[in-house]
């Protein structure tokens, strides 16, 4: 035991009254995030649902593009550069995870080819879109379920170990306390007996 004494059940009073608020705040962010979860979890099945049917769709009219067109007009009808994506961070409870992403394309060269080349390409940009918004509303469950359980095991620390440490010893310094009151009563008693008697 670290403190004793009046001081010291002050002091472990206040750390008591931190720790059980600490806990209380604890339980908020974990609702907090859980909700933010359950959230997300309801966007990667949408964002996840879509991204396959356009992947499905690409790849059939690129099967179509290249029976029609060639390998050699396929090649041709790439943009020279990727595409780049642009994410936007947001915060929850002091987790930062992306949302919303933006593709920016290239511009497309100017290539002969059928019209099933030109739908391949479009609905390749779709499904990359779609994609991009598949992987970022992972990244941002993963990020919240990671903080959501290390605030719940913060949250049994405090609860199961710090709280009652802390009650232990400040019924411990109240026991003293107790005592050292009782044994002062008693010699005043005693002290003020002595003085009675002749």
């Amino acid at each position: 035991m670290s403190s004793t004494g009046r001081a010291g059940k002050v002091r472990v009073e206040r750390r008591l009254t931190t720790a059980r608020h600490g806990a209380r705040l604890l339980d908020r962010k974990q609702h907090i995030l859980a909700d933010e979860l359950e959230r997300l979890q309801l966007r990667a099945e949408g964002a996840r649902a879509e991204w396959e049917e356009l992947a499905g769709e690409a790849a059939l009219w690129l099967r179509r593009a290249a029976a029609l067109d060639g390998s050699g007009q396929l090649a041709a009808a790439a943009p020279p550069v990727p595409a780049a994506v642009q994410l936007r961070w947001i915060s929850t409870m002091g987790v930062v995870y992306p949302d919303d992403p933006e593709c920016s394309f290239p511009a497309v060269p100017l290539a002969g080819g059928s019209s099933a080349l030109s739908y391949a390409a479009s609905v390749h940009r779709r499904a990359l879109e779609a994609g991009v918004r598949y992987a970022a509303v992972q990244r941002a469950e993963i990020l919240v379920t990671a903080e959501l359980a290390a605030a719940r095991t913060r949250q049994r620390a405090v609860e199961n170990r710090w709280i009652p440490r802390l009650e232990n010893e400040l019924l411990e310094i109240r026991r003293q306390l107790d005592a050292q009151e009782l044994e002062e009563s008693l010699r005043l008693r005693w002290a003020a007996d002595r003085k009675a008697a002749p």
